[in-house]
């Protein structure tokens, strides 16, 4: 991140929430997140995204826009076309509140399952690139293999990788070309808005696009199969997006069909970035990282049917 990007994404941000306010503005701010390929701000009711270096600006725009013609689904943007900053493109989105991470009592599982059922089962509004799901593992494993080697974490992720299908880490085109998905699934992906008690979005279109649904439930699947998340919250999940005429997964029967091959990718892929951010930060892996590492080394060396 450039050193003059995060005062202007400010700026930004307080400039749109100023023109946006019927009274004084409270000037609520806050910086939320500032990673080297994301920085996300907030002034009062209006949140400012600057995306990743060298985001296709094109791609950005239609997913945008995707996500501004299905209220009710996604979060809609306060404006319909990305802006430049400091060479990185930005988007503007109003405030909501998110999952709260110390209440996993009141982990909104039902609600985030319904969403993903609607989205999966409406066409998309406009021509749109593939979901980057797989491109995304595919770069967490490329940024391990850059940056810990020799770990000694890092060859039963390998293994794990290399068993997959070549779509599954996005060297070939995904099985599915016509469904839309969200593509980087989890719960810090949702927020109440109106702020504080509206319904659940789904919010970052970044990865936004059509491609196989089931990824979007690969992240709790994987969880599940991990030991990481409990079994009720798994079938509480499971459960309502069936319900929900979700189309990623058997109406009934086995699920595991359909979900092993990317929940083994999305494994493959927390593990990676759980290797790459701990060597960066000279520090051994927690417990919860160490599980998902041991959970590479258990999966079968052949590929996956």
């Amino acid at each position: 991140m450039t050193t003059d990007l995060l005062p202007a994404l400010t700026a930004h941000a307080a400039t749109t929430a100023h023109a946006r306010a019927p009274h004084p503005c409270p000037c609520t701010a806050a910086t939320l997140t500032t990673r080297d390929d994301t920085t996300v701000v907030r002034h009062a009711d209006t949140v400012a995204k600057a995306h990743a270096p060298g985001t296709d600006p094109a791609h950005l725009g239609l997913r945008v826009t995707t996500a501004a013609r299905l209220p009710g689904i996604l979060l809609p943007p306060l404006a319909p076309t990305p802006v430049e900053l400091h060479g990185r493109f930005v988007t503007l989105w109003p405030y909501g509140i998110p999952v709260d991470p110390d209440d996993p009592e009141a982990a909104p599982w039902e609600p985030a399952a319904v969403l993903l059922a609607h989205l999966h089962r409406t066409a998309p509004p406009i021509a749109v690139p593939p979901m980057r799901g797989p491109a995304k593992a595919a770069h967490a494993v490329d940024r391990l293999q850059a940056t810990a080697p020799r770990h000694p974490g890092t060859a039963p992720i390998l293994r794990a990788w290399s068993a997959l299908p070549p779509w599954a880490r996005g060297e070939a085109p995904m099985p599915d070309a016509t469904t839309l998905c969200h593509g980087d699934f989890h719960l810090g992906q949702l927020i109440r808005h109106p702020a504080p008690d509206g319904p659940w979005l789904l919010i970052d279109a970044d990865d936004l696009g059509t491609g196989v649904p089931a990824w979007d439930l690969a992240r709790p699947a994987a969880w599940f199969a991990c030991g990481l998340l409990a079994p009720d919250e798994w079938h509480r999940f499971l459960t309502a997006y069936r319900a929900a005429d979700g189309p990623a997964v058997p109406a009934d029967g086995d699920p595991w069909t359909v979900l092993d091959v990317p929940a083994r990718a999305l494994t493959a892929q927390t593990a990676a970035r759980a290797i790459t951010k701990a060597v960066l930060a000279e520090r051994p892996l927690d417990e919860v990282e160490q599980e998902l590492v041991d959970a590479c080394g258990r999966m079968p060396s052949s590929p996956p049917d």
